[in-house]
């Protein structure tokens, strides 16, 4: 969809300046929202590709004042609300006022914690041979879908090379839709940086992004 969170190629917000030393959690309440994310991704209420589209949906100024694990938060109350796992009630007190509900894959102990954390394969048997080849040249077409999509709003429209065939994956523009998971090839395709920005891009600047073959189709 596009949304603020498409960021790719936008400016004007300022210098990105690397904290040196950065910890991997700054709050243990960071570290609790993505413990709780990934547990509930493991649980099969939704995957990855739904969890990203919950994020997606934060309002844009909700999104742009929110730190990193802030949104991951947000998007676990909005998800969870949404499929009835808890009430607003609950969030208005900070607990649960209400036994569980039992959860799709049932409870998760501390022995499966490696279990719940390694993500499974997303590769799929081809339904139908590959459309584009390393070296052809494509366009990403110029879509604007109002849910979600992994191709970035910067290169739509514009002319790139495949340079690499990764396979058939699950398409997460069908699965965020409750359609199933439709498996597409998926390319690696290189832009040139004056193709996307024009002349005034850095000589020699290429960009390569993963490509949905329905994102892509012949120059």
């Amino acid at each position: 969809m596009d949304g603020i969170h498409d960021m790719g190629g936008m400016d004007g917000f300022g210098k990105v300046t690397p904290e040196p030393n950065e910890p991997v959690f700054h709050q243990r309440w960071e570290a609790l929202a993505m413990a709780m994310s990934r547990a509930m991704g493991a649980s099969g209420t939704w995957n990855i590709d739904m969890g990203r589209y919950g994020i997606e949906l934060l309002a844009p100024n909700v999104y742009l004042a929110s730190s990193y694990y802030k949104r991951w938060f947000l998007r676990l109350e909005d998800m969870l609300l949404q499929h009835k796992l808890i009430d607003a009630d609950d969030v208005a007190v900070g607990h649960a006022l209400r036994p569980g509900l039992p959860l799709k894959r049932g409870r998760f102990i501390e022995s499966d914690v490696d279990r719940v954390t390694t993500r499974g394969s997303f590769g799929r048997r081809e339904r139908a041979p590959a459309r584009f080849r390393p070296g052809d040249q494509v366009r990403a077409r110029n879509i604007h879908p109002k849910t979600h999509t992994r191709l970035p709003r910067y290169v739509r429209g514009h002319v790139g090379t495949v340079e690499r065939l990764h396979g058939c994956h699950v398409y997460p523009d069908s699965v965020v839709l409750g359609k199933g998971e439709d498996p597409q090839w998926l390319y690696t395709v290189c832009f040139e940086g004056r193709e996307l920005w024009g002349p005034n891009a850095e000589p020699g600047l290429t960009v390569s992004i993963d490509a949905f073959e329905p994102y892509l189709e012949p120059a």
